[in-house]
């Protein structure tokens, strides 16, 4: 209850409270300080202080005509301090005619009327609450240090919390901060200027209790309150209730003719009345608490009953699914059990034909053989007696072969076609619908196996359409079931292209989508499904994709530095500098092996060019290797380096001239880096344990053009 018994600006208890018009209350103190000035002949679009029938609660949801948002006047410009919950604290202002205050809580403007800060009530009944509250809080305090009382006086004050070593009696406390202080270190921790000039300092509890026990250990008697005054009228009493003001009167106000028309009523009546009313609501509220408890009490035995329907359900989903999985396999059995008899048969027709051609050619081969030997002979009257007959049987021979003996009697396929579409396409919506039982009017969950029309079929793919271009895929697609529901879109689907997780590449309505990036020499598998206000609808049929073996690419203009000059489709390079600059190839490497070659078509004055790989945000205006981003092989006509990070190894002997190739291969199976000079390895493995993406990389000045060749086949015998 502490919290409702707070000043919203201070953050203290609440003294002196007045009552606003929105029914929020705040010090009489603080209403001063947020009292603010508005412009001459303009109040805000809120009630008045007077406490008028006027005030339109309906009106909360308007902002005020002098917000900070608008006009700048208002309760909230800018200022120095705050109290503690946030609220900004206002220096003191003297009200006039023309001031408003604003609510902190529901930030609604009121403007003032001649009265000022007298015109809002005092709310007499709050205070005593916060009265009796700390009252009550003195005298727990004062029992709990009696019950404690067996120690010295001296080991039972409270002690000073920021004193560094041997802390002393603490001689006040902030309400605000909860904090002890002594008297130096609140001086020099805590001093009452600034900010902090509003926190509240107030004895120690110790002291309280002291103070209580020197008095005979007994909480001081609760004095009886004085009768609340009329606000005009000091003197007189309340002793009536205005209904339409809602404010309690004394009889001076009713003489004065001021609630001439209003319905007035004894003071006695009403304060009964009302708090018959709030017994009443409070008697609600408790019943609405009491079924509340009742309802999670019945929440928390759903849940074991979802425990335990969820593993009965999990088990009967199970035992549906094996018995499908059960007949598929019997199926299964049966029509392996066809394909096998349609094999033996089509292996008995084909060795049976075998077999009957064998003795057919080997018949024929031997007649040819004794005919060879026949024509050899050359007494013509002996083969003249021969070869009527060997005429005969060399003509019935050849018609033996006639049309069709020498083909074979079946195909090597088998005329066997399984439509498992619209199978699959059902196993794919298979799904839980839900309806009410025939004695029951819960509803419950059973699997069913339906067509599910409202969700777009799985779409077919264009295997014709589909095709790969270097590290590139592009693929197309169809529905050729029309669909109830227009579909909204379609996504699509690749792994990894080592045959891992699905991922979405594609989300949209075309039917064509080119995907780029993807590895070299790698087989990807690729799916499509369809969606619409529905839902989504099951995959198509799976599609397998490979990149190219080797990488085609050429130099990045895009990339490269401003003094490159790029000719001959971007596969030749120059520059216009004297210094070294890098230009980039237009493919990135993650995985496989590459190689790739680079011919020096123009070398003067023996500069030293700089070939490798690189990350893509290397720098372009050095020489290839001279940072951490680039690893390359930089040589001149003699010899040649190896160079990373700025730092030169494994000098080789060996240059190049115009007309070598220099040749980089590049091994992310074996993360290792090699380089060739005319088709021959020059030095070990420049570089090893190379890890991510890596591009092709040659940096150049002005005494070097190269021509970049690519697609070509990694060199055999390398040397480690």
């Amino acid at each position: 209850m502490e919290e409702e018994l707070k000043c919203p600006v201070c953050g203290s208890l609440f003294k002196d409270p007045i009552l606003l018009p929105c029914s929020h209350n705040v010090c009489l103190a603080c209403a001063r300080n947020i009292t603010v000035q508005t412009p001459e002949g303009e109040t805000p679009v809120q009630s008045r202080a007077s406490g008028s029938s006027d005030y339109d609660y309906l009106d909360m949801d308007k902002m005020s005509l002098y917000s900070e948002t608008d006009s700048g006047y208002g309760s909230y410009t800018p200022c120095q301090l705050k109290s503690p919950n946030g609220v900004r604290v206002f220096p003191p202002t003297i009200p006039h005619r023309h001031c408003s205050l604003t609510c902190p809580l529901c930030h609604r403007s009121v403007s003032l009327d001649e009265r000022g800060l007298r015109g809002f009530p005092r709310n007499r009944l709050l205070e005593a609450i916060v009265t009796r509250y700390q009252q009550n809080r003195s005298a727990t305090t004062t029992s709990s240090s009696s019950s404690t009382s067996s120690s010295s006086s001296s080991s039972n004050a409270v002690k000073c919390q920021l004193c560094d070593r041997n802390p002393v009696d603490a001689a006040v406390m902030c309400e605000q901060c909860d904090v002890f202080y002594c008297n130096a270190c609140q001086q020099r921790c805590h001093p009452s200027r600034g900010p902090l000039a509003k926190h509240r300092l107030v004895p120690p509890p110790n002291q309280s209790a002291a103070g209580g026990a020197a008095g005979g250990g007994q909480a001081p008697p609760v004095t009886a309150r004085k009768p609340a005054t009329c606000v005009d009228h000091e003197a007189e009493n309340f002793s009536m209730y205005c209904c339409t003001c809602k404010a309690p009167v004394c009889m001076k106000c009713l003489e004065e003719g001021k609630h001439a028309k209003h319905d007035v009523k004894p003071l006695a009546v009403m304060w009964k009345q009302h708090k018959c009313q709030i017994s009443q609501a409070l008697n609600g509220v408790s019943d609405k608490a009491k079924d509340a408890k009742e309802f999670l009490v019945q929440l928390k035995n759903m849940l074991q009953q979802i425990q335990e329907n969820g593993v009965e359900f999990e088990a009967c989903l199970v035992a549906q699914c094996d018995s499908l999985i059960e007949a598929l396999t019997r199926q299964k059995a049966k029509l392996l059990t066809k394909v096998t008899k349609e094999k033996e048969y089509k292996l008995k027709v084909v060795r049976d034909q075998i077999t009957h051609c064998t003795m057919k050619l080997r018949q024929t081969t031997g007649m040819m053989e004794y005919c060879l030997e026949v024509l050899k002979e050359n007494d013509p009257s002996g083969f003249l007696q021969i070869s009527d007959a060997l005429i005969k049987r060399v003509t019935s021979s050849q018609d033996q072969w006639v049309k069709g003996a020498l083909e074979p009697k079946v195909g090597p396929e088998f005329d066997l076609t399984l439509n498992t579409d619209s199978l699959l396409q059902t196993i794919l919506q298979l799904d839980f619908c839900q309806g009410k039982g025939d004695d029951s009017e819960t509803h419950t969950l059973r699997p069913i196996m339906e067509s599910g029309p409202s969700v777009p079929a799985a779409p077919l793919l264009q295997l014709e359409k589909c095709c790969t271009r270097n590290n590139s895929a592009t693929l197309a697609w169809r529905v050729t079931v029309p669909q109830g529901s227009p579909i909204e879109g379609y996504i699509l689907e690749l792994d990894d292209g080592n045959g891992g997780q699905y991922r979405e590449v594609y989300v949209g309505k075309e039917t064509v989508c080119t995907v780029d990036g993807l590895h070299f020499n790698s087989s990807y598998n690729a799916r499509v499904k369809a969606y619409n206000a529905i839902g989504v609808g099951p995959y198509s049929k799976t599609v397998v994709l490979k990149t190219s073996d080797v990488a085609w690419f050429t130099f990045d203009p895009s990339s490269a530095h401003r003094d490159i000059v790029l000719s001959n489709e971007n596969q030749t390079v120059s520059c216009n500098s004297y210094d070294d600059r890098v230009v980039l190839g237009t493919a990135a490497f993650s995985k496989g092996v590459h190689y790739w070659e680079v011919s020096i078509d123009r070398y003067d004055n023996h500069p030293d060019p700089a070939f490798g790989i690189a990350r893509i945000n290397t720098m372009k205006d050095m020489m290839l290797g001279k940072d951490d981003k680039a690893w390359a092989m930089y040589v001149d006509n003699n010899r040649s380096w190896f160079m990373h990070n700025n730092s030169h190894t494994n000098r080789a002997e060996g240059g190049i001239t115009k007309g070598s190739t220099v040749g980089v291969l590049l091994d992310l199976t074996k993360h290792t880096l090699t380089f060739f000079i005319n088709k021959e390895q020059h030095g070990p493995t420049a570089f090893q344990n190379l890890d991510g993406v890596f591009m092709p990389a040659v940096s150049l000045n002005r005494n070097v053009q190269v021509t970049l060749v690519t697609g070509l086949e990694v060199p055999k015998n390398i040397k480690q």
